[in-house]
């Protein structure tokens, strides 16, 4: 099972020091089109394997997407292939929205 990360956990530590982490967004461009959380990378999960090297190995990462079912496929993706500092967002865009930041938009 791949760790998980609070939303609550990841605010708090993001809006200490937002270098601490890496936010990896996974989701298509038109959910990314319509709301995001900032400062994130965006690879669409079809894309991870060729993308690795975007990536960085010596910081913690946090994948999210938009409840959390495919960043959690990407997490165990990313283990597999060597990272050893990644972990799931819990509830994903969606949980964000709704107990971190209301003013990001919510959908389907």
């Amino acid at each position: 099972m791949p760790r998980r990360v609070s939303v609550h956990e990841v605010a708090e530590r993001h809006s200490k020091d937002p270098d601490c982490l890496v936010l990896v967004d996974v989701r298509e461009h038109e959910e990314r089109a319509f709301n995001r959380i900032e400062p994130s990378l965006h690879i669409p999960m079809n894309d991870i394997p060729r993308r690795l090297s975007e990536i960085p190995k010596d910081r913690e990462v946090v994948v999210y997407c938009h409840h959390g079912s495919r960043s959690a496929m990407v997490v165990a993706y990313l283990t597999q292939a060597g990272f050893e500092k990644v972990a799931n967002l819990e509830g994903g865009i969606d949980a964000w929205s709704r107990h971190v930041d209301p003013k990001i938009p919510r959908y389907g």
